[in-house]
């Protein structure tokens, strides 16, 4: 039995929940609205201001839906209630990020300056000029951003210079030694 798909998810207050018959899921709360089509096997009850998910049988990709369903129901949630947000810190010397607008500019020791434009529902804060912060209501679109904007310039095993995450961790590499 899937753990996580049996789970109840409580809707908390101020948060709306419709589910259409074709497993169309909208959720509206204080930061915004989210809806996704969700596999139409799974069925999704709401009752009480619980949503419960449940499986058709017990074949194998019902049993992968099943958890599937609920915990991408539970971002959206969350999603709407708290948001979703990624830091990322650059190091480097002369590497940097600033603001301008809608887009992010950062130097990463490249012959030019590369901009980002913000995708739409997402929202980009450069607090300091090696750190950037990454905020929205989806998970996924956070996620795929912040990936994105690592993938620039990852960091590098022997100086540890590049884009990483906020407290993610480099396995140094001892570099050649002379003789």
């Amino acid at each position: 039995m899937s753990r996580i798909g049996l789970k109840p998810i409580k809707i908390p207050s101020g948060v709306e929940v419709k589910v259409n018959d074709k497993n169309v899921v909208e959720i509206k709360g204080p930061k915004g609205q989210l809806s996704q089509q969700l596999n139409p096997d799974m069925k999704i009850t709401i009752e009480d201001g619980v949503i419960t998910v449940s499986r058709p049988s017990d074949l194998k990709k019902h049993r992968e839906l099943h958890g599937l369903t609920r915990t991408l129901i539970q971002n959206m949630i969350i999603g709407v209630t708290q948001g979703y947000s990624k830091a990322l810190e650059i190091e480097g010397t002369g590497y940097r990020a600033a603001k301008q607008g809608k887009k992010l500019v950062l130097t990463l020791g490249f012959s030019h300056p590369v901009e980002l434009e913000d995708p739409e529902g997402i929202e980009v804060e450069v607090p300091q000029p090696n750190k950037i912060i990454v905020k929205g209501i989806d998970k996924q679109k956070v996620g795929n951003y912040a990936a994105k904007i690592r993938s620039l310039k990852k960091p590098e095993p022997y100086k540890g210079k590049g884009i990483r995450y906020e407290g993610e961790v480099i396995r140094r590499k001892v570099g050649k030694t002379g003789k």
